[in-house]
C-alpha cells in the first residue's frame, strides 16, 4: 500500500490509527534488499517514485526491487530494459507493460493526466529510442505527449510544417545528435520551455555525443535547459514538473 493509499484507509475506517502508525514507524525511509536499497519515500519528498534503472543488474535483482516498490507504490517503472529483464518482470508480473521503442517497463496505472501538452521532437529517426524514453515517461507521470520525429535543421521546411504544435506545447522536449542544433532553432520560435537532449548518434567527431551536448549548452537562444547524453528519463521527469508547477 502506497503513503496517500494508506492515508486514505484510514480516513475511511479501513485502516486502524495503531496498525497506519506501525507502518510509518520506520523513518530510514528505504528498504534494504541486500543489492539495493530501495527509496519508499521518494514519491513523497519528489512526487514520483524511485525509479529501477537496469543496467547492471541481474533479471532476479530486478524483479525483486520491482516487487518490493509496488507493495509501496502504485506506479513501478523500469528503464532501460533488456530482452532478459523485460522477460523475468512479465513472468513474475503479467501486467507489467513494456513499451518497447523505450525501454521502459511499468507497472501500475500511469498518474492522472493533467496541464498542457508536451511537444517532443527528434532530430532524425536515429535519436527514437532517447525520445520515446522522454515520452513514456512523461506519459506515466501524467503529461499529454505529441511526438514529431526526423524534422532536424537539414530539412528546416520539415519543422515549420509543425508550427501549430510548436506554439501548442506548454513544455518541449528537443532530443538530437549529430550537430545538436535543433533545440537552438526551436527555442528561437517559441516563447515556452525547451528541453535539450543530446543523443549519441553521430560520427566520429560527434565523440559519443559530447559535440551535440557542447553544441547545446552554447546555444545563443536562452530558455534551453540540457539534460545529459541520452537522458530521455530525465528530460521526461523535468518537463512534467514543469508541466505539472502550477496545478
Amino acid at each position: 500500500m502506497n503513503w496517500r493509499s494508506l492515508l486514505e484507509a484510514v480516513r475511511d475506517g479501513k485502516v486502524s490509527v495503531e496498525d497506519a502508525l506501525s507502518q510509518l514507524k520506520d523513518l530510514r525511509s528505504y528498504l534494504d534488499i541486500g543489492h539495493s536499497k530501495l527509496d519508499i519515500h521518494r514519491s513523497l519528498r519528489q512526487g514520483i517514485p524511485e525509479v529501477i534503472f537496469c543496467p547492471g543488474k541481474t533479471p532476479n535483482q530486478v524483479v525483486e526491487a520491482v516487487g518490493k516498490l509496488q507493495e509501496h507504490e502504485s506506479l513501478v517503472i523500469a528503464t532501460r530494459a533488456e530482452p532478459e529483464h523485460v522477460q523475468a518482470i512479465q513472468r513474475h508480473f503479467p501486467k507489467a507493460v513494456y513499451h518497447k521503442a523505450a525501454r521502459v517497463v511499468s507497472l501500475g496505472e500511469p498518474r492522472k493526466t493533467q496541464g498542457g501538452q508536451i511537444l517532443v521532437l527528434t532530430a532524425g529517426t536515429s535519436d527514437l529510442p532517447v525520445a520515446e524514453e522522454a515520452a513514456v515517461t512523461a506519459e506515466l507521470l501524467g503529461n499529454a505527449v505529441v511526438k514529431e520525429f526526423d524534422v532536424g535543421a537539414a530539412g528546416v521546411h520539415r519543422l515549420l510544417d509543425q508550427t501549430e504544435e510548436l506554439l501548442n506545447a506548454n513544455v518541449l522536449i528537443i532530443v538530437a545528435g549529430m550537430d545538436g542544433v535543433l533545440p537552438t532553432l526551436v527555442a528561437g520560435l517559441v516563447d515556452k520551455p525547451v528541453i535539450a537532449v543530446p543523443t549519441s548518434r553521430g560520427y566520429g567527431a560527434s565523440f559519443q555525443g559530447l559535440a551535440a551536448l557542447l553544441t547545446m549548452l552554447n546555444s545563443c537562444v536562452p530558455g534551453v535547459a540540457v539534460v545529459n547524453i541520452d537522458n530521455g528519463f530525465g528530460a521526461g521527469v523535468l518537463a512534467s514538473r514543469i508541466n505539472h508547477m502550477n496545478l
